[in-house]
């Protein structure tokens, strides 16, 4: 008989932690399957969510990752991650750094590190690949604050990986896209008739539904191999002008106006432009080979149909 009263390993029930719970940490809550495979917790900063997160079975836990000191309860509390939290945008000393996966790095090696960590980085990472195709082991080259700032996560999540031995998996993730996500769909673009590139300028885009994204990040947890990097993305293979062209033909609204991309810095704000200066194709053999998932939305024509 265990002296201390405790259960041995193997008898314990897992406990995940979700940091960043929103919708997709929510999607992921559900893939998981609250009350069998483990008890789901979730780091918030908000005690006005709390209710709703017990409501669906996630325990909350106050913590803010900008608090180093909020998150000191965190050690040894978990034994397998999900890291869905966005970086900082603003008012850092070095815009290069997201000293919010870095605060929590250090607070989960203080003791009994988890057994896996998941951390949803973005496919932003590799930069420009002017249509070409990419896979994990293309270099990342960032073009973007945002996109610095993933790469040091990402950098922060792998030393935690070969420093402790702790699984890591960093899954990169393209445009979130869901009918019943706020703002998943491009319908409100469309009926405001914002524009498109002209298809000799235009850029490929990619995508994942909100339900599989969430179904790779449980998966992830268990499934994901030592200090990896995994695009999650779905097969859709688009222009981004023929993607928002398909979808106003499902809504029955009207296609968006083409323009040329010399035209396009005085009628699109900096930050759709930022998305329209990139372009690649993703590969995603590793995602259905490593994490087993079979998408259930393959391309965007079945995912917004919903």
């Amino acid at each position: 008989m265990n002296p201390s009263g405790a259960l041995p390993a193997r008898f314990r029930r897992e406990r995940v932690l979700i940091i960043g719970c929103g919708d997709v940490g929510q999607r992921a809550a559900r893939a998981l399957g609250s009350g069998r495979r483990a008890r789901l917790l979730a780091l918030t900063s908000s005690p006005e969510r709390n209710a709703d997160l017990r409501a669906q079975g996630i325990t909350p836990l106050q913590g803010n990752l900008d608090d180093p000191r909020s998150l000191q309860r965190l050690a040894g509390l978990a034994t397998r991650v999900l890291h869905l939290a966005p970086p900082p945008s603003e008012n850092q000393a070095d815009w290069r750094f997201d000293p919010r996966t870095r605060n929590l790095v250090h607070a989960l090696a203080r003791r009994s590190v988890p057994v896996s960590l998941v951390y949803g980085s973005t496919t932003g990472v590799y930069g420009d690949s002017q249509g070409r195709w990419v896979n994990e082991a293309t270099p990342t080259q960032p073009q973007t604050p945002r996109a610095w700032r993933r790469v040091d996560a990402e950098a922060s999540v792998h030393w935690l990986g070969r420093a402790l031995g702790v699984r890591t998996s960093v899954l990169r993730i393209p445009g979130i896209y869901a009918p019943d996500r706020a703002g998943g769909t491009p319908r409100e673009r469309l009926q405001r008739g914002t524009p498109v590139l002209l298809a000799q300028d235009d850029v490929y885009t990619n995508h994942i539904h909100a339900d599989d994204l969430g179904r790779a990040c449980a998966l992830a947890l268990w499934r994901g191999r030592p200090q990896r990097n995994v695009n999650v993305v779905d097969d859709s293979q688009l222009l981004m002008g023929d993607y928002f062209d398909l979808a106003a033909d499902l809504y029955g609204l009207p296609r968006p106006p083409r323009i040329a991309r010399d035209a396009a810095g005085d009628q699109l704000p900096l930050v759709l432009l930022s998305f329209m200066s990139e372009s690649r194709r993703l590969h995603n053999q590793r995602m259905k080979a490593e994490l087993r998932l079979s998408l259930r939305y393959p391309t965007v024509n079945e995912g917004l149909r919903g």
